[in-house]
């Protein structure tokens, strides 16, 4: 029980920070706010912080892992029947129905957005980010079907899977800038997972991955 009681309170002070972190890069900018600046205003130290997040970025992008397991759980769950590709389409789709918020398109999706926009660090942190989940997809993609982690098809897939995700989600947040409704966001977005689903099981034909 100590030791639960103790990951309550580093889960409960980790998200404090981030909440803290955030509502300040929201306000000013993520560029304009220090370290010290969060700790004052989650209450914390300053090694409080750096022990929960090594990078000031980090603090912003605090549920980067939580979608890496997503994926992850996706593939090494899937329905045998169905294909590794297709199931990360339908794994899309029922983030949607579920209202995940890895899918959100909202006034605060949008400062999300907005904030990545006006940070040239932020914007280098979401591309590194982006390659280091096609490298888990990748890997994770090559044992579900049986093959070596160093599958170039693995990695072409991998790849291609998080740039139609990508611009899904550019074009989802661009929807809901202009029209303010979050199920034509949501369609948007949709819409260009399905397309480029299409173009990545035509890349990968003829291998265990369509």
């Amino acid at each position: 029980m100590p030791s639960d009681r103790r990951s309550r309170k580093r889960l409960a002070t980790r998200q404090a920070i981030s909440t803290a972190a955030t509502r300040l890069f929201f306000k000013r900018g993520f560029d304009h706010v220090t370290v010290d600046e969060i700790a004052a205003a989650a209450d914390v130290g300053r090694m409080t912080v750096f022990n929960h997040f090594p990078r000031k970025e980090d603090m912003f992008f605090d549920r980067d892992e939580e979608v890496r397991e997503v994926l992850r759980e996706a593939l090494q769950q899937r329905d045998p029947r169905v294909s590794p590709i297709e199931t990360l389409r339908l794994l899309a789709h029922r983030l949607a129905a579920e209202q995940s918020p890895f899918l959100e398109f909202s006034a605060g999706s949008l400062s999300f957005i907005e904030t990545i926009e006006g940070s040239e660090t932020l914007k280098a942190r979401a591309r590194a980010i982006r390659g280091e989940i096609a490298q888990v997809v990748a890997v994770v993609l090559s044992e579900c079907v049986g093959r070596e982690p160093a599958d170039p098809v693995a990695h072409l897939a991998a790849g291609l899977l998080l740039t139609t995700w990508t611009v899904a989600l550019i074009q989802g947040h661009r929807t809901f800038r202009q029209r303010r409704d979050a199920k034509k966001a949501k369609a948007a977005f949709l819409a260009i997972v399905d397309k480029g689903t299409i173009g990545v099981k035509a890349a990968v034909a003829g291998t265990p991955y369509a």
